[in-house]
């Protein structure tokens, strides 16, 4: 995908259109760092232009919404990613929700949500995206599979429920308060978990078969060392699964190069040109 995307970029390069990504990061979150960090070096590397904005922790709210105002205007920036979470003090629903819906390169604005909730064109969420065009590389057409997604939050659980469901998937959407999660994973041919809770989903809960998508990353000790891992207990489900994602290494580097095609996606649009053509293995457009 990163390949198409810089490819794509090159050619409009060519016509003096170079598309720009706006990364606002407020505070000192080690993680956030590393996430912005990371996101700036393959922005660049797809011969996009980066513009990153590190405002202080104490920032207030109305400095922020005038950042967001001044991105909205910039006709050279395509794509605006506010990096979660914010500190405390901040509203960030209005902080999102402050960003132009076509820029909005994460898909969190309420116009973006309501767009892909009724099946119409959409920024779509970055992971969910990610985790989908995984699972049609690997299955091709998912319509009639019963999906299992676990977790329900805006930013993964949502969506990812929404676009099994424009695949013609059986949908199923577990949550903290679910009773039989276990059995509802033992029917699931598509499992998709993304709860922040180490190794949750045991190796004796998996269908076997199945494809497993593991959104989770979690940091925990382990026989005095360090370690990441999912929401899926990784070695006993791979035993079982048709397939499984890696933590770390399998979901994360997707979401990225989501990010990237939504911000060419967003460029295009907003220069009145068609979407690009980013079909390949497994990219809902093929």
């Amino acid at each position: 995908l990163r390949g198409r995307v810089s490819a794509t970029v090159s050619g409009l390069s060519d016509r003096g259109i170079v598309p720009g990504l706006a990364v606002v990061l407020v505070g000192e979150d080690p993680a956030s760092a590393v996430y912005v960090r990371n996101k700036g070096i393959q922005t660049r590397e797809a011969g996009m232009v980066s513009f990153e904005h590190k405002l202080e922790a104490s920032t207030g709210q109305d400095a922020l919404m005038a950042l967001i105002a001044k991105l909205n205007a910039d006709p050279a920036v395509h794509g605006i990613l506010v990096q979660l979470p914010l500190p405390g003090h901040l509203d960030a629903e209005a902080v999102i929700n402050a960003i132009a819906p076509e820029k909005d390169v994460d898909g969190f604005t309420i116009s973006n949500v309501g767009l892909l909730g009724t099946g119409q064109k959409a920024m779509v969420p970055c992971t969910p995206l990610g985790c989908l065009m995984m699972l049609k590389d690997r299955l091709g057409n998912l319509s009639g599979l019963n999906a299992l997604v676990i977790g329900k939050s805006n930013i993964v659980g949502k969506p990812m429920a929404q676009l099994l469901l424009a695949e013609g998937c059986t949908v199923t959407v577990a949550h903290s308060r679910t009773r039989n999660t276990a059995d509802l994973c033992r029917q699931a041919d598509i499992l998709v978990v993304a709860v922040g809770r180490p190794e949750l989903v045991k190796g004796d809960w998996v269908k076997p078969g199945a494809t497993v998508i593991d959104v989770g990353i979690n940091r925990i000790e382990r026989d005095g060392k360090s370690r990441l891992v999912g929401d899926v207990d990784f070695g006993p489900a791979a035993e079982v699964a048709g397939a499984i994602t890696p933590v770390p290494g399998g979901v994360g580097p997707m979401t990225i190069a989501c990010l990237l095609a939504n911000t060419l996606i967003a460029c295009c649009r907003i220069n009145g040109l068609p979407d690009p053509d980013l079909s390949g293995p497994g990219h809902p457009a093929g």
